[in-house]
């Protein structure tokens, strides 16, 4: 079976690994921390990094700083990981769900503004795929109303929006490194930090509420509980294997964009629907998906795939109409048709480096059949 994910490894993540369980020091905020969060600062272009045990965590810090309170207002798109909702849900703060478009299934920048109330405090956006948003329009919309905008670039390490790297545009941002995801330490994310304002916060509130951090560097003689906060802090190890994978991006990289092209080269004449890049985005090659005409096509490619020795999947439901969505948010003025559309029909292909040439074809042979 060629499997639709195997995470990457590094050159020297074994290595790294055994130095950081010699070294005494597992917890977190040790020298492998240091490390990955000077690259990772380096590739995104965000003003600061702190590391998180996961993208979800990292997005609750972001409703923490917000000071999201009960009743205020999150516009985000329903086509997302649950995540992006639960954070701000975990406040108390209502989800207001807007639609997505049908050429890169990001949120519908022409819906973000008509969602927004006296009660909104936030817009948070979500790169699908790593292809970026329209961010020009949103921000300039988060601008005139005095909105913060929030990046979920779980999807968009390495991709960039007009020559500037996603992750960098947002107040805040969020990356994960789920075992998914181009750069994986099984279990992880981080916090890009790009107002200055809230980077001594969001340290107290990743160190259980405390400034533990200051202590350590020598800036106070004692720590003390300062605010709000929870254990979002990574052990050393984890950082570890996070250092290898960032220091090995650019080989993982290559070996992704090699499998992306060749979808996209072998399947153009089959008349679906296949990943939407405008001009002026640079994607990161995190997954390549096909939309057939309706779900049971759809069920039916991947039961043929399966057939063929090719794990292929489907992917978001509507967060608007699920249970918790409808309990919890509310849906944007118009509806989320599009995103009821696309989650019924779209299927996602095996990406990951480890894909040889042998077993590309074999995915795209297996597709061209049905």
């Amino acid at each position: 079976m060629i499997l639709f994910n195997r995470p990457f490894v590094a050159l020297r993540e074994r290595q790294y690994l055994l130095e950081a369980l010699d070294s005494g020091h597992t917890a977190g905020d040790g020298p492998f921390t240091r490390r990955a969060t000077a690259l990772l600062t380096a590739l995104t272009g965000a003003r600061s990094a702190l590391l998180t045990t996961s993208c979800t965590h990292a997005l609750e810090m972001t409703a923490l700083l917000l000071d999201l309170r009960p009743g205020d207002e999150v516009i985000l798109p329903s086509f997302t990981f649950v995540s992006t909702a639960n954070a701000y849900v975990l406040r108390g703060a209502v989800p207001v769900f807007v639609d997505c478009r049908p050429d890169t299934l990001n949120i519908d920048e022409g819906g973000v503004e008509a969602a927004i109330t006296t009660r909104t405090k936030a817009i948070v956006v979500m790169h699908y795929g790593g292809v970026a948003c329209e961010l020009d329009t949103i921000t300039k919309v988060a601008e005139r109303h005095g909105i913060p905008v929030i990046e979920d670039n779980a999807h968009g390490l390495g991709a960039s929006y007009r020559d500037r790297p996603l992750g960098s545009f947002g107040a805040l941002a969020t990356q994960s490194f789920h075992a998914t995801k181009n750069v994986s330490c099984g279990e992880g994310g981080a916090l890009l930090i790009n107002d200055g304002r809230l980077r001594e916060r969001a340290e107290i509130l990743r160190e259980k509420g405390t400034d533990r951090s200051r202590f350590f560097r020598g800036q106070v003689d004692k720590y003390r509980w300062m605010d709000l906060g929870s254990s979002y802090l990574p052990s050393d190890v984890l950082a570890a294997a996070l250092t290898a994978q960032l220091e090995s991006f650019a080989e993982s990289q290559r070996a992704r964009q090699a499998v992306w092209a060749a979808y996209d080269t072998a399947f153009a004449g089959l008349g679906v629907g296949r990943p939407g890049v405008p001009a002026g985005s640079e994607h990161p090659a995190h997954l390549y998906y096909l939309l057939m005409p309706d779900l049971g096509t759809r069920q039916a490619l991947i039961a043929h795939l399966a057939g063929r020795g090719v794990q292929a999947t489907f992917h978001y439901q509507p967060l608007h109409s699920a249970p918790a969505g409808e309990r919890f948010g509310r849906t944007g003025p118009g509806g989320c048709p599009v995103t009821e559309d696309v989650a019924d029909r779209l299927v996602r292909l095996p990406l990951y480096a480890g894909l040889t040439e042998a077993e590309i074809a074999r995915v795209i042979a297996a597709v061209r059949s049905f």
